[in-house]
């Protein structure tokens, strides 16, 4: 380590020291801006900027276990309790998007983007147009009316910003935000929102040097997943108990009980890299269908609850006609009545009460002012939003057809065309529906126009009004309204969604029409008349799903475990151990390979760890260091596959808190005195290591059981000195998070007191300079 004077100089100045009201948990800074995102106990997020302005907070009523930012720093992953992983813009706070792609707490997240650029065969770039917009307008957005909202649907209803909108500058880099729980589920979703694979750490095996033999985790716990820039390998650091198994015949035996340890798990993630081109193309297809699926399904709620609404007050209204014909002692019905008055054979007291006390002109335009209005709301809410939407995803389908077709490049990531033909006539089937709905309900609206006029030119006749200015009103449309209209609705029928199979009936004529146009355009489903816009719908969703899973399963399968690394023992306790730990890929110069080939051995893992001072004997209060733990995978079947280690000996009188790699060549240490006596007192400081020089030895992995026996890094043991290194004291004990930002030369640190302290550090001119 160096002792020249010259190089102790104090790296960071302090910037700020803000209370909070409530500590700290989690903290990230943001790739590109000046932004840290913050996680409080009483999970809240905050951000803030670098000048202390707070931004926006939220409270998503769920506790946050995990955060991640998008690489372009414009969206924030947050991970909950309920395994939901929601997407919030960086502008407002708005939530964008959200998946509940776990059924437990989401405990860690990484999004990494593709650093490279798609090139095809030939080596010329690569680029996906998206030729909707050739075609069609803006995409339309989840409809809003006053007092009604669409409900969770997992989409923002009310922003600038429609997620299609702010996704589409990360749609030109691909990139995948990998998510793991708390039962060892690791998912994966290209830009967040198109899920396209799932793992389970349990159920991955290892095959060990004796060929007899396969490696298996139980009980494991994620702690840190972290994607290699190039999207080719997974590192998950995780807690279980590691086991060996002997093969015979079927059936898997134990040999021999495992031990309880902490771990590193190397999946083979090539897949993304080898075909990121046909699943950008697929996933962006993909997420705008879902995305166009939510604003209809939203578009038939709110129709559904402005429909049954009006039809609430106008049966709230009318049903009274039916208590005053009982009470006067008649036998006839309200259809009956208003048809007697219709054809002027009598006005009978029940109707004239009801007329001229109970309803009135201002209540017949009152009730004509509702119900016609909601037929008008409804043929907005079909026009802006419903039929563009479906629209849109019917040429999006197609377009997937017609990807699916290439089957030398899209069968192997699963895209069958047989499922997504179905998908796209269960489209057509939809868009066919909301044509014929759209006749029905001005037919309707019709209908109901007339009944009002003819009510109110009855009023005025009762009331002895002129009624020469009157509209005039089409007597046939009031008898068919009175007669089939009054108590039965074909509206609701069509929009209302019913577990049961419920059937339109449909007159012969236009039955045997649909079968022609079915069998003309390819069809072979001719009942989806019959059926409700809800019912349609489901089937649609349905379709997509099961189109969808293929990829998802075909992605799944291929993600495979080529390597694990036992790093260390635990006690086995029920009580979960928290372990410092990060997890890093850092470019190697020496060692850039071209875009034709796989960049394995380019992008360098870098994994730290605190080593529990129980675990092994003679080395505690030290840190431990292994790079290249992915970077020749292929050899340790061979048993000659080695790697890099060192340990690091934290300073005497005090402990490690948190670590974190700064800069792709910097491990920064968060140290607590060991000598406070309570949270409140004792001092703690911000230690800088530089991990380029540090000198890592080789060591050997015969077996990947074997666990890794510290003790043969003795020689590559490095004692840390306060005086030595890069240091700052920090005049508080301090607990976790340690942010650290390498793109702008920043850290946090937050001090646990009776109130949360936030510190924030900047790093010097000259040692940016000098780093830089």
């Amino acid at each position: 380590m160096e002792t020249d004077e010259s190089q102790r100089v104090v790296p960071f100045q302090l910037q700020f020291d803000k209370p909070l009201a409530s500590q700290i948990k989690i903290a990230e800074w943001n790739p590109e801006k000046d932004l840290l995102a913050m996680v409080t106990e009483d999970s809240k997020l905050l951000l803030h900027r670098f000048n202390w302005q707070r931004l926006w907070t939220i409270s998503p009523g769920r506790s946050i276990t995990s955060l991640c930012w998008r690489p372009d720093g414009k969206a924030i992953a947050v991970g909950l309790e309920d395994g939901t992983v929601s997407l919030h813009d960086v502008e407002n706070g708005k939530l964008l998007r959200s998946l509940k792609s776990h059924t437990v707490a989401v405990v860690c997240l990484n999004w990494e983007e593709d650093g490279q650029q798609i090139r095809d065969d030939f080596g010329s770039m690569s680029t996906y147009e998206d030729r909707t917009s050739r075609f069609f307008p803006p995409a339309p957005r989840v409809p809003r009316i006053q007092g009604l909202v669409s409900g969770d649907t997992g989409f923002m209803d009310d922003t600038e910003y429609s997620f299609q909108d702010l996704s589409s500058s990360s749609q030109q880099r691909f990139n995948i935000l990998c998510s793991g729980d708390r039962d060892g589920i690791i998912c994966f979703s290209i830009f967040g929102s198109f899920p396209i694979g799932k793992i389970d750490i349990h159920a991955c095996c290892v095959p060990s040097s004796d060929t007899q033999f396969e490696c298996r985790l139980l009980n494991a716990s994620i702690h840190k997943v972290a994607l290699s820039k190039d999207l080719c390998r997974l590192v998950v650091m995780c807690s279980g108990e590691l086991i060996k198994y002997r093969e015979e015949s079927e059936n898997k035996q134990m040999a021999g009980r495992g031990m309880h340890g902490l771990h590193c798990l190397a999946l083979d993630t090539s897949i993304f890299w080898k075909r990121k081109s046909e699943l950008h193309q697929v996933a962006q297809q993909a997420s705008n269908i879902e995305e166009m699926t939510e604003v209809i399904r939203a578009s038939l709620s709110v129709m559904s609850k402005q429909w049954s609404d009006a039809m609430h007050t106008f049966h709230e209204k009318f049903d009274s006609l039916s208590n005053l014909i009982v009470r006067h002692g008649l036998d006839s019905s309200s259809q009956e009545e208003f048809l007697s008055l219709l054809g002027g054979a009598r006005t009978s007291p029940p109707v004239h009460q009801f007329l001229v006390n109970s309803l009135g002109e201002a209540g017949v335009k009152r009730m004509s002012k509702v119900v016609c209005g909601a037929g008008k709301e409804l043929q907005l809410v079909v026009l802006n939003h419903l039929q563009p939407a479906a629209e849109i995803i019917g040429f999006r389908i197609g377009e997937l057809k017609g990807l699916s077709r290439w089957r030398a490049h899209y069968q192997s990531i699963g895209l069958d065309e047989t499922l997504i033909s179905t998908a796209a006539e269960k489209v057509g089937m939809i868009i066919v529906q909301v044509e014929w709905f759209m006749r029905l309900l001005s037919s309707v609206v019709q209908q109901f126009s007339n009944f009002f006029n003819w009510l109110l030119k009855c009023i005025k006749i009762l009331m002895q009004e002129p009624s020469d200015q009157l509209l005039p009103y089409n007597s046939e449309l009031v008898v068919i309204f009175l007669k089939f209209l009054y108590d039965q609705d074909p509206v609701r029928q069509l929009l209302e969604a019913s577990d049961a199979d419920q059937i339109i009936d449909i007159d012969m004529e236009t039955m045997q029409r649909v079968k022609e146009l079915s069998h003309f355009g390819g069809f072979s489903d001719c009942e989806y008349l019959r059926r409700t816009l809800a019912k349609q719908f489901h089937q649609m969703e349905s379709s997509f799903n099961e189109a969808f899973l293929m990829p998802f399963t075909s992605i799944s399968r291929k993600i495979l475990c080529v390597d694990l690394l036992p790093l260390v023992p635990l006690p086995s306790s029920p009580v979960s151990l928290k372990i410092p730990t990060s997890v890093s890929y850092y470019e190697d110069a020496f060692q850039a390979v071209s875009y034709q080939q796989t960049c394995q051995g380019r992008f360098v893992d870098f994994i730290s760890f605190q080593v529990p001072d129980a675990s092994v004997s003679n080395i505690a209060n030290c840190i431990a260091i292994v790079r290249g733990f992915t970077c020749d995978s292929s050899a340790v079947n061979k048993g000659n596959a080695s790697l890099e280690a060192l340990l690091l000996h934290i300073p005497d009188g005090y402990h490690c808190v948190d670590l974190s790699l700064y800069k792709e060549s910097q491990i920064v240490l968060l140290l607590n005195d060991r000598t406070s006596s309570s949270e409140s007192s004792g001092d703690a400081c911000m230690m800088i290591v530089q991990a380029t020089d540090l000198p890592f030895a080789s060591i050997s992995r015969p077996t990947c059981i074997n666990y890794w026996k510290l003790h043969e890094l003795k020689d590559s043991f490095i004692y840390l000195h306060m005086e030595n290194e890069k240091v700052r004291s920090i005049p508080h004990s301090v607990i976790a998070p340690l942010a650290v930002s390498s793109s702008r030369g920043v850290a946090c640190v937050f001090a646990a007191r009776k109130r949360a302290l936030v510190y924030i550090l900047e790093e010097d001119e000259d040692e940016v300079s000098e780093t830089e």
